[in-house]
């Protein structure tokens, strides 16, 4: 049967859908867990912090690694690795009454994660690349879905049965994932004849690739501005007017709102990017979500503020899919799985740092200036990208190959 990229778009995304979906029935209630199941009295905010921060911690670490097992056996088998390690590992966590053995456990989903950054590039190097930029915008629909829903299916499984069964729960959902990957998911652009390299290889070679790396710092910085907010969100939704009662549903409509605005836009942005450029793209979604972040300091109404969230939504879904199409442009085929687990590095330790970020200048300052500082921060992305827009596009492949063999030697 000829190979079809659309049916394993399709595929691709079920799979990553499912796998979002598992996360975000269980992390968001990890407090209530540690506190009700694992017997947390003290300290419980810092147990939660280290219990979030410390998978991606571990996972940006072993990202190029399981990048290089990638590009030299496969995308493929990364997927059937994470999706039924990561079942196991749900399995044993409704098992645990141990806090530090949570923390074990915590780490090694960390150390066996990969999939979604798997199955991106798996369809960043079997699609065409005229179809590549709709493709990865379909892309990131996926995981935003994932995590409109799965919270809410967390909350009626963690209010019917009890938040350790939405670990059971998350296993199974994730298994379903793992057996897509296995069943359903073809890889054809593979070459296993040469030798896998190093992660120190890697990385000089990343090194050596300027607009990659400038890419990889832009991903750093969007991912920190994105989670800045997390932990100021709600008590933000309060300060707004919304009742303790409702602040909990009313932070999760406004953060559900980014993430159909992402489903609604991001395959437009990734289509209109294969036609004029994806720094261009980029730039208009960092404008975007500059001025949204600059214009919700002078909102003070809670429906004018989540009508603006959906607003800067609609915005920032150009930017992560445009990030992914670009590091496509500017690296050969044969290194793009590690081009992408490298950004998974860099996105893993931005969503460590953001909230660790936002957390402290929201004890230093009113949480209203904390969006102005990201729309600036946004703002200053921008321009960057706009000065620099030529070496962003990146330079000829075979130029790239060059300079690959002698950052290697």
């Amino acid at each position: 049967m000829e190979f079809s990229w659309k049916r394993n778009l399709i595929v691709l995304w079920i799979g990553v859908f499912f796998c979002s979906t598992a996360y975000s029935i269980s992390i968001p209630f990890l407090p209530i867990f540690l506190h009700t199941s694992l017997g947390v009295n003290e300290h419980l905010e810092a147990w939660s912090g280290i219990s979030f921060g410390i998978t991606f911690l571990a996972s940006a670490l072993i990202s190029p690694f399981w990048g290089s097992l990638a590009d030299k056996y496969g995308r493929k088998p990364m997927l059937i690795r994470s999706g039924f390690s990561l079942g196991l590992l749900y399995f044993l966590t409704y098992l645990i009454t141990d806090p530090y053995l949570f923390l074990v456990l915590r780490i090694f989903q960390g150390l066996l994660a990969g999939y979604v950054p798997a199955a991106i590039a798996l369809v960043a190097t079997n699609t065409p690349e005229k179809s590549v930029g709709y493709a990865l915008g379909i892309m990131a629909t996926s995981g935003a879905t994932g995590g409109i829903i799965g919270p809410l299916v967390g909350g009626v499984v963690s209010h019917v049965w009890g938040n350790a069964e939405a670990f059971i729960f998350s296993g199974f959902v994730v298994l379903v994932a793992a057996l897509i990957a296995t069943f359903f998911v073809k890889e054809t652009n593979l070459n296993r004849s040469g030798s896998r390299s190093s992660v120190r290889e890697d990385l000089r070679a990343a090194m050596a690739n300027r607009p990659l790396m400038s890419i990889l710092g832009m991903s750093l910085m969007v991912t920190i501005s994105v989670m800045l907010l997390e932990p100021l969100l709600t008590v933000y939704v309060m300060q707004l007017g919304a009742s303790q009662q409702d602040a909990s549903l009313s932070s999760g409509i406004i953060f559900a709102a980014v993430g159909i605005a992402t489903v609604i836009a991001a395959p437009q942005w990734g289509k209109l990017g294969s036609n004029i450029g994806y720094s261009k793209i980029l730039f208009i979604g960092l404008m975007g979500g500059a001025v949204g972040n600059l214009l919700q300091f002078f909102f003070t109404n809670l429906y004018g503020f989540g009508i603006l969230r959906f607003a800067y939504g609609l915005f920032f879904a150009a930017v992560y899919p445009s990030i992914n199409a670009m590091i496509v442009k500017v690296t050969e085929p044969e290194f793009r799985g590690r081009a992408f687990s490298l950004n998974q590095s860099s996105t893993q330790l931005a969503t460590m740092m953001g909230p660790i970020i936002g957390g402290f200048l929201g004890g230093l300052i009113p949480i209203r200036y904390v969006f102005i500082i990201n729309g600036i921060a946004l703002l200053i992305t921008a321009i960057v990208i706009r000065s620099k827009r030529s070496q962003l596009i990146g330079q000829p492949l075979k130029q790239q190959t060059t300079e690959h063999q002698l950052a290697t030697k």
